[in-house]
């Protein structure tokens, strides 16, 4: 798996380096800048890209602008998002195109080295590593709005972890229920949303990421 690391924090940066490289990922470049990026992505072609919101020289959002222009040119382009807190407003602005391979995880998960990297791998196949606390957020911000909030709470239990990228085994395991059961809940919210029930894991949570982020705009 080759990788384009933007951080601008050099421990932090060194630290990411040497967990990738311990998975037998190759580093093709770890940038601090948002023109360092901008050329990584545009010259390398990584399958993925890790990068922080925050990257000189303006230290708002740099990293994740240099993201979605490099996703705007190369539609597709797998991109985890590394940010210090829960921004909704970057969190919708990652999930806006709707397309596969997207990611984004609080920073103080990447001190797990085997969920972070599991979470690196998932979003350059294509599929999604959505942090908790921001699927969490989401789903509240729309919580008063049907058909969302027509969802029970084991369902939106299990749009979490949809959301999260999770299979209905891991669904199953981390709920203490059989996966028939996941597989019910799972079209039970298909139904409510309105959204066409799909087996394809990847493309049915990006569904219901599209689904959340058609309110961004409201509110």
């Amino acid at each position: 798996m080759r990788v384009v690391l933007a951080e601008d924090l050099f421990l932090l940066r060194d630290g990411l380096v040497r967990m990738l490289e311990a998975f037998d990922c190759e580093i093709l470049a770890a940038v601090e800048t948002g023109p360092e990026l901008s050329r990584a992505l545009a010259e390398l072609r990584p399958d993925v890209a890790v990068v922080d919101v925050r990257l000189p020289p303006s230290h708002t959002d740099e990293g994740l602008q240099c993201a979605l222009e490099a996703r705007r040119a190369r539609p597709g382009l797998p991109v985890l998002v590394l940010s210090q807190h829960v921004e909704q407003l970057y969190a919708r602005e990652l999930l806006a195109d709707g397309n596969g391979g997207i990611g984004y995880l609080l920073k103080d998960r990447v001190f797990d080295a085997e969920q972070f990297v599991d979470a690196v791998r998932r979003v350059a196949a294509g599929g999604t590593a959505m942090d908790p606390q921001v699927i969490s957020q989401l789903l509240s911000r729309r919580a008063r709005d049907e058909p969302l909030g027509g969802l029970t709470p084991r369902e939106r239990e299990v749009m979490e972890l949809m959301a999260q990228g999770r299979s209905n085994a891991a669904i199953a395991s981390r709920l203490v229920v059989t996966e028939r059961a996941v597989a019910k809940h799972t079209s039970n919210i298909f139904g409510k949303l309105g959204l066409p029930v799909s087996d394809d894991d990847n493309r049915r949570v990006l569904a219901v990421l599209a689904y959340l982020d058609r309110g961004r705009d409201g509110g």
